[in-house]
């Protein structure tokens, strides 16, 4: 990794950007996850050196991200909402007026799922599907991975749980304290070669770092899903996870005050393959959030070149030159 030219380029961000334009304050999420982490340093970087922007950080996820947008009508932006966790609250905003899609952030979309290790799967074809899991619990470890509290994808797992008859066919639903928890989970057992049954998603390092194979339970049902989003839901079903639209949203206040910060972040994106091999960069180069948007910067100036107006891409290129 050029530590040295990582160096030099955080050295910019001491300097005064109140001058470079008319940009005023922008308050932008920063969730607990790792490419929403990374989307939201890159996007912080090319607002306040390209544009002049007072950018703030607002810890969050999504299911925090969304209330406080019905209630406060803030942040100015959410980085990387994942559409199919947001219940009727997104769809209520948006029918409202209040909010504005700006783009797909990641391409094709961001994958849910649950999973066992290739390993596993190799050895015990069987729990390739749920079936095999609720009749063979003991290979799993008699044990299903959830997520944490205040991710939508807490509650569609349980109601699913529920629907299955989880606790019942004798797996012990555990709750990770936060994302690092399950993420160490996974990767011990991984190294171990133990068994592992749970919730996880891509784009990660993780799911880029190892094989893992998804546990089959059937088609989604966007009806079914979206009722298990809601943890009181009286009569569960089982239900996949749908492919998820995974968007930049902005308050419609804000893309009317600062229209040139909407039209850039209306671009700004990532393949999804290409989010996981930039997490895997960070995680083998043991580097900072800062260092890993400066690195994809560096490395990839055609890319964003076209997200920017002229002047902001002029400060860029002289920049990270």
């Amino acid at each position: 990794m050029r530590r040295t030219t990582l160096g030099a380029a955080f050295c910019a961000l001491a300097l005064p950007t109140a001058a470079l334009a008319d940009c005023g304050e922008v308050s932008i999420t920063e969730m607990s996850f790792s490419s929403s982490i990374i989307t939201t340093e890159i996007a912080a970087f090319l607002m306040e050196q390209g544009y002049g922007c007072e950018v703030s950080r607002v810890p969050s996820d999504q299911v925090p991200a969304i209330t406080s947008l019905s209630e406060n009508n803030e942040p100015d932006i959410v980085t990387e909402l994942w559409t199919n966790s947001t219940g009727e609250v997104y769809a209520k905003l948006k029918e409202e007026g209040r909010i504005r899609e700006l783009n797909e952030v990641l391409q094709p979309g961001g994958v849910e799922g649950w999973w066992i290790p290739s390993y596993l799967a190799e050895e015990h074809p069987e729990l390739t599907t749920i079936q095999g899991i609720l009749e063979n619990p003991d290979l799993v470890g008699n044990r299903f991975h959830n997520c944490m509290d205040g991710w939508v994808c807490r509650r569609v797992n349980l109601n699913n749980a529920r629907a299955w008859g989880m606790e019942e066919a004798g797996i012990e639903i555990y709750e990770h304290g936060s994302g690092e928890t399950m993420a160490s989970s996974l990767a011990s057992a991984y190294e171990a070669r133990e068994p592992w049954f749970g919730y996880y998603w891509e784009p990660t390092e993780l799911m880029g770092r190892y094989d893992m194979v998804p546990v089959d339970f059937g088609p989604p049902d966007m009806a079914i899903h979206t009722a298990n989003t809601d943890l009181d839901n009286p009569d569960p079903q089982a239900s996949a996870y749908p492919p998820s639209k995974v968007l930049t949203v902005a308050t419609a206040d804000f893309v009317e005050r600062e229209p040139e910060i909407a039209e850039m972040m209306s671009k700004l994106h990532f393949d999804t393959s290409e989010m996981s091999a930039l997490l895997a960069w960070k995680e083998t180069n043991n580097a900072s959030n800062e260092e890993t948007a400066v690195y994809f910067l560096q490395n990839n100036p055609d890319e964003w070149a076209g997200w920017l107006n002229d002047e902001a891409r002029a400060r860029l290129v002289k920049l990270l030159q």
